[in-house]
């Protein structure tokens, strides 16, 4: 079976949700299908068994397809530090930190791991399923891209373009994508699939007609708008998350830093009716919440800087409700964080914390990568992910004491037990739901509404045809 690429006309097309859903409906029917993203960019990863570190958007394409995740997913991963500086992560490890000219000046030895991933894939799967970037056509930097071209055009993808109708000019995007398109990638197009169509399904079909007879390509699907509320894979996707608000017990502050990462953590929260979770971007007053959640950060020292500039240090050491402190969130409660060889920091830095936690953090190499089943609190299993160079002597996984709770550990409110009794303790009257449930549900239940609306057939006997 042939590989397929799904490429956008844009960035935020819907390229991720779409190769989860395939991943999903090929796995339904009996074929052994992998992920594949050859460099992605985001500060929202995860932890694999094997102890490498990916994007969460590919673990959660694993996930749709019920197999382990694995580096091999996501060859080149790029963590934004800043100053335009990004953090480059080869194989599910770090390679260094470097500027963005920098980076590109290596694409050729980095081209050499997306080969060998790809390769590796397929041997293993009948069929890989790799995702673009951005756009296809961003003619400045083709010889620069590796998730588009490169790998079209060295794989022999068969391709689908998706593209968005909901920010307009939808005709415009087709077109212009078509003829601006490597002649390899455009030979091999399948289709296009017009995503995110509000309204009445029969008002496009003129506008399918068109794309057909003017642009000679078939449109394999007019795909609904379907918000998925699990693992945003940008600071964009979690603006556009919809909370599930029911009988709201608890209010929740969340302090979102400029370096905030890992907000994979919030999508329990925000899929809990009984929770309701306000997105706190500057100084504003916490009193009227129940808690307030300090979550992950990829620059841990620049945003508690941060805090402090906008008030918000004064504001969280007031606080006298339950505080909870993630990752990034637990080491600004320490009292101090040394990041001598500028791992955290553009510089060798000592940064004060917020002081409620009797420890000091120090940043080392290696970057801590784990996964598993945690003892934490008093809880002798809960499944989650470390990730981090900040260390600390006292306490080095988890830390509770008067109204504040913090771990390392990535992953602690997805388990039911643990969740239900935190929240109990904040309010009673608070019941809890099935995280587990609830998130294979919202997979199925994607996956199920893009078959209803796309020929997967036709993409089937384009990837078997010789």
């Amino acid at each position: 079976m042939k590989p397929l690429a799904v490429l956008g006309t844009g960035s935020d097309a819907g390229k991720t949700t779409l190769v989860m859903a395939l991943c999903r409906i090929f796995a339904d029917q009996g074929i052994k299908v992998a992920p594949f993203k050859a460099q992605n960019v985001s500060n929202n990863s995860a932890v694999t068994q094997e102890g490498r570190e990916i994007s969460r958007a590919q673990c959660l394409q694993a996930e749709a397809a019920r197999i382990e995740p694995s580096y091999l997913f996501n060859p080149v991963l790029l963590k934004s530090q800043g100053s335009h500086a990004v953090q480059v992560i080869v194989n599910g490890l770090v390679y260094k930190s470097q500027t963005t000219v920098d980076y590109y000046e290596e694409i050729d030895s980095l081209k050499q791991h997306v080969q060998q991933a790809f390769s590796r894939l397929q041997q293993d799967y009948e069929l890989v399923i790799a995702e673009g970037a951005g756009s296809p056509v961003e003619l400045n930097l083709l010889d620069k891209d590796l998730s588009n071209t490169y790998v079209t055009n060295t794989f022999n993808t068969k391709n689908i373009l998706v593209a968005d109708i909901e920010r307009g000019g939808v005709f415009a995007s087709i077109y212009g994508t078509m003829a601006l398109m490597d002649p390899v990638m455009r030979s091999n197009l399948i289709g296009v699939i017009i995503n995110k169509f509000r309204g009445d399904r029969q008002f496009f079909d003129e506008g399918e007609k068109i794309i057909r007879d003017r642009f000679g390509l078939p449109v394999l699907g007019v795909l609904p708008f379907l918000p998925l509320n699990i693992d945003m894979e940008d600071i964009q996707s979690l603006k556009n998350y919809q909370q599930r608000v029911g009988d709201v017990k608890i209010r929740i502050a969340v302090i979102v830093y400029p370096g905030l990462s890992n907000y994979n953590d919030l999508d329990v929260l925000m899929a809990d009716p009984e929770l309701y979770v306000e997105l706190v971007h500057g100084n504003c007053l916490l009193g009227s919440f129940d808690m307030v959640l300090l979550p992950g950060s990829k620059t841990v020292i620049r945003d508690l800087q941060w805090l402090k500039q906008q008030g918000l240090f004064t504001q969280i050491l007031q606080f006298t409700k339950p505080i909870f402190g993630l990752c990034g969130g637990f080491q600004m409660l320490c009292q101090s964080l040394h990041d001598p060889d500028a791992l955290d920091y553009d510089v060798a830095i000592v940064e004060d914390g917020l002081g409620v936690i009797d420890d000091i953090v120090t940043y080392q190499n290696p970057k801590i990568l784990q996964s598993g089943y945690y003892q934490l609190f008093s809880y002798t299993a809960i499944k989650g992910y470390e990730i981090h160079c900040g260390r600390m002597g006292k306490y080095p996984l988890f830390y509770q004491g008067g109204n504040f709770t913090a771990t390392h550990v990535h992953g602690v409110f997805d388990d039911d037990a643990f969740r239900n009794d935190y929240f109990k303790a904040i309010n009673p009257s608070y019941h809890g739901f099935n995280y587990g449930q609830y998130r294979e549900a919202q997979i199925q239940g994607f996956a199920d509404r893009v078959v209803e609306n796309l020929d997967v057939n036709s993409i089937l006997l384009a990837l078997q045809a010789d």
